[in-house]
């Protein structure tokens, strides 16, 4: 059987191999700093094998670079030996529930996701520390070396103090935020579906170097757009006055893996028909939509295209009348005129498109005042349904101006009619007020609102797509995604990553009892879950408002498991068992399925097996047991539901006999079961 890594991919290591495999003739072997004989790549064979300029030296270029950025990149590639340990005590319908809250440095917690979800999250949403001179940033120590930073992965300082404030005093303001972010955005682009997007909130103290910093990490041409949200908090006093302008606005950039793959879903903003119509005439802007048909018959074929199945229709009536003037003929007021015929109310338009000319052709010689075009689009909303568009003619031959009725760009809500204005890149319309009180839960630091995240949540997922924030606060992202799967029946899972932050000792939060951003977090999740359960009974029985808590801990494994060389023979007796002793057989489930790459979310069974506690994980896709004096009877009831992967202590079959059957049981029940061993 193969031993588990139980550690996080080397991806310098794999980037390696991948250059040895395209190029073999390039990999060589040098002396290192030790003196010792290590592998490397002949850079001189490199260019030659590339052919094309390489930029090397002090050669000038255009980057974007900042002190300790080759350190950051090390950082980003380097392993860890760490894992995450399930909290049942903490979570809610841990067994059930798809959902995930983690506890732990983020940079850590991305490397040990990067295999299981590498290329499954399509949306991710961060609200970073903006660098403001007065917020936290991560410590991330670049003044260590290699060995001593994987030795020490937690980077705590001297007092146990994960976070440091970066102050506008430090010299290194700038470069530690960039330290800080790069390395987390690297390992968060992997994590990303091809047509996946990141959606980075900021503000104006470090949005420029955000930006190149996306530049460099997801490629320019994956930027997708800028957009400016006008938060309507902030502003200019005391010894300001008077020396800058009123700051209402934040950024948030956005990039794509992959821009050819996206395809950003039509969002719109709902405004009431009315207000809309007088913010056109406030404006001095021509309202188009001023015509109600009021007769449309005599409906006549007039061509059939086989080939495209295209039908083309002529019409010998047509009635229309003004708005004003129809509201006047019925003593009605124009309110309800748009109210009661949105799909008789109308406009129309001479813009180019080939239906248009289509029908210009096909309907060529005929005299009518209307003419129709039933076809099923290729593309848009109306792909593949069939639907007819209707021409008015004009005052020659082969003028045919589209009409496009108000019930196309209106959604009628509880009787009323709003306008659907399609979303830009500026966003001013959602309400920054009292947010401190939203999700029922106090919390100051930066709120996001849930407008403006089930927006993004529109903008840029499926209804059964993965959503990750692993700046996640006080948990805003998940609440965001429970609310819209009730709105659009979605199956949306989130994962949330937040570093448990003590809170200030004079905060509201922490007199409500919240020692920790997580516990506020995991609070308001539980109660906008309560809520909208109770608000919908009916509705949401199926509605996942649960989530399993995982915590950033230590490997499971000690340290003789990853180095046993270093360890002398007589020691052996004693650390025969290298699972450290407070690790349940629950925390080792988790680590293993993390180094096999099997979802976190995944549902787990716990049976038992002659006495043995057996974990079935997805309906046999993994098998484990961990217990000790594991006999050939567990073996051959486990060999017989035919696992995908199992997994077992190496230290945990009773006795020689068990061992030398192994190999067989499996072999005549479930030859093709991949087994590994800890």
């Amino acid at each position: 059987m193969d031993k588990l890594k139980m550690q996080t991919a080397n991806k310098a290591e794999e980037n390696f191999k991948k250059l040895a495999d395209m190029f073999p003739n390039a990999v060589t072997e040098t002396v290192d700093e030790n003196g010792e004989v290590v592998r490397a790549i002949d850079k001189d064979v490199l260019m030659q094998e590339i052919s094309c300029k390489v930029v090397g030296g002090n050669e000038e270029r255009y980057q974007f670079t900042w002190p300790d950025k080759k350190k950051s990149v090390l950082l980003a590639n380097a392993p860890i030996n760490k894992t995450l340990r399930p909290c049942r005590e903490e979570s809610v319908d841990f067994d059930n529930t798809e959902n995930l809250y983690i506890e732990g440095d983020n940079l850590e917690v991305l490397k040990l996701l990067q295999e299981t979800y590498l290329g499954k999250i399509k949306l991710i949403y961060i609200d970073p520390p903006y660098n403001t001179g007065g917020d936290f940033v991560y410590a991330d120590d670049f003044a260590q070396n290699m060995a001593e930073y994987l030795a020490n992965s937690g980077q705590y300082d001297d007092v146990g103090n994960r976070l440091v404030t970066n102050t506008e005093s430090n010299g290194r303001f700038h470069t530690d935020w960039l330290n800080m972010m790069y390395p987390r955005l690297r390992i968060a682009k992997d994590l990303l579906t091809e047509d996946g997007v990141i959606f980075i909130h900021i503000d104006d103290n470090e949005v420029e170097n955000l930006g190149k910093l996306c530049n460099d990490v997801f490629g320019e041409d994956n930027f997708i757009n800028i957009i400016t949200v006008k938060t309507k908090i902030g502003g200019v006093s005391g010894s300001s006055e008077g020396k800058s302008l009123k700051d209402v606005t934040e950024f948030i950039w956005v990039y794509a893996k992959n821009k050819n793959e996206l395809l950003l879903n039509p969002v719109y903003n709902h405004i009431p028909l009315f207000d809309r119509i007088q913010s056109y005439l406030d404006e001095g802007k021509s309202w188009k939509y001023t015509s109600i048909i009021t007769n449309l018959e005599g409906k006549v074929l007039l061509k059939r295209d086989e080939k495209h199945d295209m039908n083309f229709y002529g019409y010998t009536t047509l009635e229309t009348q003004s708005i004003s003037s129809y509201a006047k003929a019925n003593g009605l007021t124009e309110q309800d005129v748009y109210n009661r015929f949105a799909d008789r109310i109308f406009r129309t338009t001479n813009a180019q498109s080939s239906v248009r000319q289509t029908v210009i052709r096909e309907t060529k010689g005929f005299n009518y005042p209307m003419y129709g075009c039933e076809y099923a689009p290729i593309k848009g909303r109306n792909e593949g349904q069939k639907i007819e568009i209707l021409y008015k003619s004009g005052s020659t031959d082969d003028q045919r101006n589209m009409v496009m009725f108000l019930s196309d760009v209106v959604k009628k809500i509880d009787g009323v009619y709003y306008y659907l204005d399609k979303v830009s890149s500026l966003w001013d319309d959602i309400d920054y007020n009292n947010l401190t009180k939203e999700g029922n839960i106090e919390f100051a630091n930066g709120k996001k609102p849930i407008k403006l995240l089930q927006r993004i949540i529109n903008l840029a997922s499926y209804d059964d797509s993965y959503i990750m924030d692993f700046f996640s606060g006080s948990a805003s992202t998940a609440h965001a995604v429970v609310q819209q799967n009730l709105e659009d029946n979605g199956t949306r899972k989130f994962i949330m990553v937040q570093i448990p932050e003590e809170t200030d000792v004079k905060s509201d939060a922490r007199k409500a009892g919240f020692k920790t951003i997580c516990e506020i977090g995991k609070e308001r999740i539980r109660r906008a879950g309560s809520k909208i359960k109770d608000d919908s009974p009916l509705t949401t029985a199926n509605l996942d408002v649960g989530f399993r808590v995982l915590k950033c801990d230590s490997s499971n494994m000690k340290d003789v498991y990853y180095n046993p060389a270093e360890y002398e023979p007589s020691l052996f007796s004693r650390l025969e068992d290298n699972i450290k002793e407070d690790r349940t057989p629950e925390d080792l489930l988790f680590q293993v399925m993390l180094d096999l790459g099997v979802l976190l979310s995944s549902k787990i069974e716990e049976t038992t097996i002659s006495g043995k506690k057996v974990f079935n994980v997805e309906d046999n896709y993994l098998i484990a047991c961990f217990d000790d004096n594991v006999t050939n009877e567990v073996i051959t009831e486990i060999a017989k539901q035919k696992p995908y992967y199992f997994v077992m202590r190496d230290s945990s079959m009773a006795n020689d006999s068990v061992a030398t059957n192994f190999e067989q049981i499996f072999a005549a029940y479930s030859p093709d079961t991949v087994r590994k061993v800890l």
